[in-house]
């Protein structure tokens, strides 16, 4: 991702009236986070082969490939990515005063037809698009002008954002351990807590059971793979610790909406 956070947000901001253009591939050998920030302009980001987590305030906002993020101006928000590869196309957005009521809620949402065919007309774009621009200008402003119908149904794809310390030392190990079947008896033994008491934790903290929380970022993890489209189902469904494909689809659907198969079949806008 971008290495000089602090002149890339000053290129953004530095011509309030311009939509900002930007498309970032990242590697996994390249800076993985995008520390927490914000900018005048509003932000779309759409995300492609792979799947970032977007921090705010309250919530971490998961984005997985084939679905985009809407920032509001004036967010403070970190961006981070695991994936080996994702690719983010990002236009910033001048939102004036009148507009703040269509524009200032933050939410993931899935692509549709209309706006990945625009945003392919700005797949080789970068920098300031001004009004000037007759060729460019209209197409990302009507990107802008549709934004309120292309987001009228969010997706809940939201993590809880854990506050107490030493849950954020379990959270890390589960995350680090998706694929074992891992019971709140075990982590109570293993962090030297009582499991009653980490069971309230959970609630207190996050506002969810563990199991919920357990079963929430191991789909989520389960989505990373798929846009990986390097697996099969039954490989994925073992990487996040179930041995039944059935129960693994199951829990998918129950969570996601979708059958794993669904987000195996995902297009992306550019090969």
């Amino acid at each position: 991702m971008i290495n000089n956070q602090e002149h890339f947000l000053a290129l953004v901001d530095e011509n309030p009236e311009s939509i900002y253009c930007y498309h970032d591939l990242h590697n996994v050998e390249e800076q993985s986070t995008f520390f927490k920030h914000s900018h005048k302009k509003g932000q779309l980001m759409y995300v492609e082969g792979g799947t970032i987590q977007v921090e705010a305030n309250k919530k971490t906002f998961f984005v997985p490939g084939n679905h985009y993020v809407w920032i509001p101006a004036g967010e403070i928000h970190g961006i981070y990515s695991n994936s080996k590869t994702v690719l983010m196309r990002t236009l910033y957005i001048p939102i004036k005063e009148d507009e703040k009521d269509y524009y200032s809620t933050m939410g993931v949402y899935p692509a549709t037809d209309l706006l990945l065919q625009l945003l392919l007309h700005t797949k080789d774009w970068r920098g300031d698009i001004e009004e000037s621009n007759k060729k460019l200008y209209p197409i990302v402003q009507a990107i802008k002008v549709l934004l309120p119908d292309f987001s009228k149904t969010p997706i809940n794809f939201t993590i809880p954002k854990v506050k107490d310390q030493k849950l954020k030392e379990i959270t890390q190990f589960l995350d680090d351990n998706l694929d074992q079947n891992i019971m709140l008896s075990d982590l109570a033994q293993r962090f030297d807590i009582n499991e009653r008491s980490l069971h309230r934790l959970f609630k207190k903290d996050t506002n969810i059971s563990f199991i919920k929380f357990f079963t929430i970022i191991r789909m989520y993890k389960a989505i990373d793979y798929l846009s990986q489209k390097k697996y099969s189902i039954s490989e994925i469904a073992s990487k996040v610790g179930y041995s039944s494909i059935p129960t693994f689809s199951n829990t998918f659907y129950k969570v996601i909406g979708k059958r794993p198969s669904d987000y195996q079949r995902g297009a992306e806008i550019l090969k």
